[in-house]
């Protein structure tokens, strides 16, 4: 694949590169970053071609795009998305370990159409431009963010304010309905089209590929197992099960017979599926930028994407990537 190829999102005009920088670890996810890597990384990342940046107030309460916009302040041709659904207030974290820089602020949900301008607008200042907005994670707020933040989104959009409408959740059942009111141009789906898991399969990427609705993939890695399935990996941000980490290494031995890193099959995977246009991986340092951009350009034979379904590793039914040949 051509990972800096360019792609429209829906029929926005908004373009972004098929593999997109995860912006969550410069935010300090589970270790400090600094100021400074965190540029040295937004900086890898665009002199590999990365084109496409994705942030959130949630992302170390505002440290991510904080980060963000000072290291793409003045740059041109990229687009940046960030996220809308939690204010940052005055206050300590509950879960220091999450977030290992402590800004002073803490987020809280609000997906009232109030709370939607104030976000827009504070996260408009910590970045300097924002070209999608996401509803970020929805799950227990779903009635408030599709009768009021939905809505403050389309009118933020019409309005000219951002080019996109969008929303982000780590399930697909919820971003279904989403889709199916017609209001979102593109949604951000994380875990759940991965080689790991591809229970989108049974209802958003079908829908969104009948509505023209584009997908963008994050947790290709399924939060660690399947860049490194060793048996203290994570799978979904918790420790993963025997069973899950046994099939990571299968395929992992897999694609070690075609010379192709798991890491390589697991980012480019969902990029098979027609709905799917880009492909977010986070990354906190230079090496990270420098990994994620050779995992997504390394060519992967057909041939082993029929060896992991002959494995019954991956249904026959789903979609691979074409190239190449």
């Amino acid at each position: 694949m051509n990972p800096f190829e360019k792609v429209e999102l829906g029929g926005t005009g908004v373009a972004v590169t098929r593999l997109g920088m995860g912006l969550a670890p410069i935010g300090g996810l589970y270790a400090p970053v600094g100021d400074e890597t965190a540029a040295a990384a937004i900086d890898a990342a665009w002199n590999a071609g990365v084109r496409f940046f994705d942030t959130a107030p949630f992302y170390g309460a505002g440290l991510s795009e904080l980060r963000a916009g000072a290291a793409l302040r003045g740059r041109d041709g990229f687009t940046l998305s960030t996220k809308v659904g939690r204010r940052l207030v005055p206050g300590v974290a509950a879960e220091p370990g999450v977030w290992a820089e402590p800004t002073g602020r803490v987020p809280v949900f609000d997906f009232s159409a109030a709370g939607v301008h104030a976000a827009y607008r504070d996260s408009l200042e910590r970045l300097g431009r924002i070209d999608v907005l996401h509803l970020h994670d929805p799950d227990d707020h779903f009635t408030e963010a599709m009768g009021h933040a939905l809505p403050a989104l389309a009118g933020l959009r019409k309005d000219g304010a951002i080019r996109a409408v969008s929303a982000g959740m780590n399930q697909s059942a919820m971003l279904t309905d989403l889709v199916r009111t017609g209001l979102l141009d593109c949604v951000l789906l994380a875990g759940r089209y991965t080689l790991l898991d591809q229970s989108a399969l049974a209802d958003l990427l079908p829908e969104c590929e009948r509505r023209g609705v584009s997908v963008i993939v994050g947790g290709v890695y399924n939060s660690g197992v399947l860049a490194d399935p060793v048996r203290a990996a994570t799978f979904d941000y918790r420790p993963a099960a025997p069973t899950v980490v046994a099939r990571a290494q299968a395929m992992a031995r897999l694609c070690e017979r075609h010379g192709v890193p798991l890491r390589a099959a697991a980012v480019q995977f969902p990029l098979g599926h027609p709905a799917v246009v880009s492909v977010l991986v986070g990354m906190r340092s230079p090496e990270e930028a420098a990994d994620a951009a050779a995992m997504a350009a390394v060519p992967i034979p057909g041939a082993l994407w029929r060896d992991l379904a002959d494995a019954w590793l991956l249904d026959r039914a789903t979609p691979v990537p074409a190239y190449p040949r």
